[in-house]
């Protein structure tokens, strides 16, 4: 009997020790499902951060391609065999080095043939003037008619037009000699020769004259662009305003940035303007020019051109990863003090140091949704975590206002 009360005292110690593990788990697993659902109906957690706002310069990009300020087509001058070409191909040549020479002997004799003509026409002057000198005396005396004097001063003018004659027909000799060496018009890089030594060259116009090689020059350079007819207008008002001159003025600063580069790294000085516009494009054809000592650029190779396009103004800065998109709208969602969402309909601009313009929509004192635009909704809560904004993922320009100084 005793043993059974000892055996039942223990068995009740159990079933309450299990009772109260039951009761524990119930009430933590009670806990649990409330800290769950207190969390499920909680805000979603956005970043937010102001607009950033700087003064800045915006700019207009155009295509432009480089060209030589000064190229030579070098044609032969005179006919002839070809003995000579005193250049290697593709070298930087000076003005007044020898390029090419032509076979010179046929000019020289045809130099020797005018001297002696010349100095035949001379000697027939001399005669004449000769024969003026012993006949003075004898028309005075009545010897002979003054008709006969008067034949012997035509004689006289005569020779002395063939003598013109000979000295032009030697001028125009010594010229083609001349002509057979052939020098370089221009200090600049020239191509290859496209005839050989000991081919036959041709004279004459530019169509029949033989090319032989070009040269152009290449410090400075040019490069040329067209301006929109509507961005030609807004640089003329802003040049009235005095407020900026973009592509309106001569010497106004032009960037040059080439297709493997970031940003317009190359400083270079507006100096033509087209005295009309393209009517059939309606542009107007604009040029800069820039230094190029090391020969870095050549003619025909495509950049890209900016001028200033705008005056300094104080602009509204964001992320592109801000921005939402719509079928018709750019647009962000702005958080208010108590946490609401509500979306802005934007206008925007280029981009500027890897952030977007903002020209309409925002202002700087706007809290905005920089990361999480998913999880919000316009009149909905939102837990805002402030942040500072980061660079959109565009490679990014050099700033426009240290570029303008």
């Amino acid at each position: 009997m005793l043993r059974s009360r000892s055996d039942n005292c223990r068995v009740g110690t159990l079933v309450a020790a299990v009772a109260l593990l039951a009761l524990g788990a119930g009430c933590d697993q009670g806990n649990s499902t409330q800290t769950q659902a207190q969390q499920k109906n909680a805000p979603p957690t956005v970043a937010v951060s102001q607009p950033v706002q700087r003064d800045i310069v915006e700019w207009d990009e155009y295509t432009g391609r480089f060209d030589a300020v000064e190229t030579v087509e070098l044609r032969a001058r005179v006919s002839g065999h070809l003995t000579e070409v005193r250049f290697k191909d593709g070298q930087l040549v000076k003005q007044g080095d020898l390029l090419f020479v032509i076979d010179p002997r046929p000019f020289e004799r045809a130099l020797e043939q005018a001297r002696a003509e010349l100095f035949a026409a001379t000697t027939k002057v001399e005669n004449a003037n000769l024969d003026i000198v012993r006949g003075k005396p004898l028309v005075e005396r009545k010897i002979i008619s003054d008709k006969a004097f008067d034949d012997r001063m035509s004689i006289v003018r005569d020779a002395q037009a063939a003598v013109k004659v000979a000295e032009a027909k030697v001028k125009s000799a010594e010229l083609d000699l001349s002509f057979t060496s052939m020098d370089s018009p221009i200090t600049g890089r020239i191509s290859r020769t496209l005839v050989t030594a000991g081919n036959w060259v041709s004279a004459g116009g530019t169509a029949n004259a033989t090319l032989l090689t070009t040269i152009v020059s290449k410090d400075p350079i040019y490069i040329y662009f067209d301006v929109s007819e509507n961005n030609h207008i807004k640089y003329k008002r802003l040049a009235e305003r005095g407020v900026g001159s973009g592509a309106a003025d001569l010497g106004a600063p032009v960037e040059i940035g080439l297709p493997d580069e970031r940003g317009f790294p190359h400083k270079a000085r507006l100096d033509f303007l087209d005295n009309r516009l393209d009517q059939g494009t309606a542009t107007l054809r604009a040029r800069a020019v820039i230094a190029n000592p090391a020969e870095f650029f050549s003619p025909g190779l495509f950049a890209r051109v900016r001028v200033t396009g705008t005056a300094p103004y104080a602009a509204v800065l964001l992320p592109d990863e801000a921005i939402g998109t719509d079928q018709t709208n750019k647009f962000v969602y702005v958080v208010g003090e108590d946490g609401t969402v509500a979306r802005r309909n934007l206008k925007l601009g280029p981009l500027y140091e890897g952030m977007r313009v903002v020209r309409e929509g925002v202002t700087a004192e706007e809290w905005v949704i920089i990361r999480g635009l998913q999880r919000a909704r316009p009149g909905g809560k939102v837990t805002p975590k402030r942040e500072a904004p980061t660079l959109s993922a565009v490679p990014a320009a050099k700033p426009a206002v240290k570029a303008q100084e």
